[in-house]
């Protein structure tokens, strides 16, 4: 099922504390724009179908990463997409979105987004997997 634009970016902007629904758009923008250019196939369109228009275009744009960042980069690489952010806000930022994601991806889905990506992911979405360390 897909959320609703205005139910997503709540959900952002409960879960990331923001003041403003712009400041959750602009953390989802940049979130989800570095995170497609980290999926492929399947899962990407898949994660996508689920996600308000807007946002799911963004994950499909033809961003592609050179090569998978570690979660540190993605933090670091979001934390320079963002202005005045530092990483420890960008991990916030990041946690509000992934979650969020997760949240309207569902758990079998999810699971195969990891799979695409580096390990330490699952901490980012705020699904720690049992045995693995942060």
């Amino acid at each position: 099922m897909t959320l609703r634009w205005e139910a997503f970016l709540d959900k952002v902007q409960e879960r990331g504390e923001y003041d403003t629904p712009q400041e959750a758009e602009r953390a989802a923008r940049v979130v989800l724009a570095l995170l497609g250019a980290h999926l492929i196939g399947e899962v990407r369109a898949e994660l996508a179908a689920r996600l308000p228009e807007t946002l799911a275009l963004i994950l499909l744009s033809p961003l592609q990463a050179a090569e998978p960042l570690t979660p540190e980069r993605f933090v670091r690489a979001t934390a320079a997409w963002i202005e005045g952010a530092t990483e420890t806000t960008a991990l916030w930022d990041i946690g509000a979105v992934l979650s969020t994601v997760a949240d309207a991806a569902g758990d079998e889905l999810t699971e195969r987004v990891l799979l695409q990506l580096p390990p330490g992911y699952d901490l980012l979405f705020g699904w720690p997997q049992p045995g693995h360390r942060p």
